[in-house]
């Protein structure tokens, strides 16, 4: 079963804020078919990212929703036409965003295996390079699922 598929990654969104990142991230979510409430994944990706960091390194972050708004548990990526402000920890700004939505009864066991496979791959530079280089939503969606089966 695949995780992600090319419909679920996103190449050269103009986004100007992390905010703007996330509300697009929360607007996929629901036209992919994870929830329902725009505005509930939203606030879900905002209160996880007032926690702390999902950025990671090398301009990639890994926010993540967990709400009763979304109904089905799911992987979004979007590759930004612009790095913006991100707090992460290695203090760079943020282009390529793998976003997790999880249903909050799910939040110990589906959210903590992507969330470990997730940064598991964003560990290897290779992976991190050839996502980078790549423009090509099937390239991208293969190297991610690969790397989320484990």
């Amino acid at each position: 079963m695949a995780f992600i598929t090319s419909k679920q990654v996103t190449i050269a969104y103009e986004a100007a804020s992390r905010e703007e990142a996330l509300h697009y991230l929360a607007e996929q979510g629901v036209a992919l078919g994870f929830a329902e409430d725009v505005e509930a994944v939203y606030q879900a990706f905002l209160e996880r990212e007032a926690i702390a960091e999902t950025g990671l390194q090398d301009g990639f972050a890994v926010p993540h929703a967990k709400t009763d708004a979304i109904k089905t548990p799911g992987v979004a990526v979007v590759k930004l036409a612009n790095k913006v402000e991100w707090p992460s920890f290695d203090k760079q700004p943020v282009d390529i965003a793998l976003a997790l939505y999880v249903p909050a009864g799910e939040a110990g066991t589906t959210h903590l295996r992507l969330l470990s496979q997730a940064a598991v791959m964003l560990m290897k530079a290779d992976f991190r390079e050839k996502v980078r280089a790549s423009q090509d939503p099937e390239e991208i969606a293969a190297l991610i699922d690969a790397g989320l089966a484990g």
